[in-house]
This record gives C-alpha cells, structure tokens and sequence, in this order.
C-alpha cells in the first residue's frame, strides 16, 4: 500500500506552479516510484507530483492497454515543445477530482522533451491518444491549472455541487 495520499481539489498544492528539478537526485527517483505506486493504487494513468503534495516538476504515467503489461513512464521538468493545429475532444478525469467526468479539447498530438528517471534528457515527437492527452493534463497540473478548468461551463455548471462540497472537505 502507498504511503503517498492523493491531494484532492481545493488542497492549495494543486493550485501552485511546480518548481523545476535541478538535478534528479535519489530522493526524487524515491519519489517517482512512490508515485507510480500510488498511480496503480488508484487505477490511474497518471500522476503529478503536486498531486501527492509535492511542488516540483515531475509526472509519471502509464497508459498501457495491456492486461499485466506496465510501461511505467517518468518525467522531470517536461515541456511541450511542439503541438498540432488539428484538435480533439475526449472525456477526462482526475484522480484528484474523483467522480468528476467532463469532456476536454486539447491539440491532438505533441512533442514532449524531459527528463527521464536517471536524469537523461529525451523527446518524443509527434505522440497522439492518450499517451498525448495524459502528458498534457498532467503538465497542467505542474502549472497549477485542472482540467476542470478547461471543461464547458455546462459541464462546469453540472460539477459545481461536486466541486464545492469537495473543497469544504478540505477545509
């Protein structure tokens, strides 16, 4: 069982632009395999670090379709380098707005540079599906934004009672 509890909306550390990792440190891989830890648990794709209460630039995912097969993926200080003009609308969740489903656009696929769990920089050009809606939703949670953030106001309007009865609990 993880050590790492998973901050829900309304906890102030999901609402904090990460801090960038100037090394990868044993701490930090620690971290990272705590995550991907927790991510499992959870049945998640992925997991950012402010999630776990954690400023610092890092996600882990894996969105393997395989029964038992796991590709575990790390990332330090990610960026975005490159999208395309072509969008897609998909239905998204949160595993720190549990029962919270709405539908998000995003550009259909991007190239994302990082670091990896050794500290190795990497790219990987032109990724689409989930694989790209995944970094991108959990490179907004470094950036403090949600995904609720960018859903309809329909869709908000529908949530709000979810919402707001989830930030009280963290009060």
């Amino acid at each position: 069982m993880s050590d790492r509890p998973i901050f829900v909306y309304g906890s102030q550390v999901l609402r904090k632009r990460a801090e960038p990792v100037a090394a990868v440190t044993p701490e930090l891989q620690r971290l990272a395999d705590e995550m991907l830890e927790a991510m499992y648990e959870a049945n998640g794709v992925g997991l950012a670090a402010p999630q776990v209460g954690e400023s610092v630039r890092l996600f882990v995912m894996d969105v393997s379709q395989e029964d038992g097969k796991k590709d575990p993926r790390v990332f330090f200080n990610p960026e975005i380098v490159d999208t395309s003009d072509k969008k897609e609308t998909a239905e998204e969740g949160c595993l720190s707005i549990p029962d919270v489903w709405a539908d998000v656009t995003r550009p259909r696929s991007i190239t994302v540079r990082a670091l990896d769990r050794d500290g190795k920089p990497f790219e990987i050009q032109n990724v689409d599906g989930l694989f790209a809606r995944c970094v991108q939703h959990e490179i907004d949670h470094l950036d403090g934004v949600l995904f609720v953030d960018k859903i309809s106001s329909t869709d908000r309007m529908l949530n709000e009672g979810r919402l707001k009865k989830m930030a009280r609990a963290i009060r």
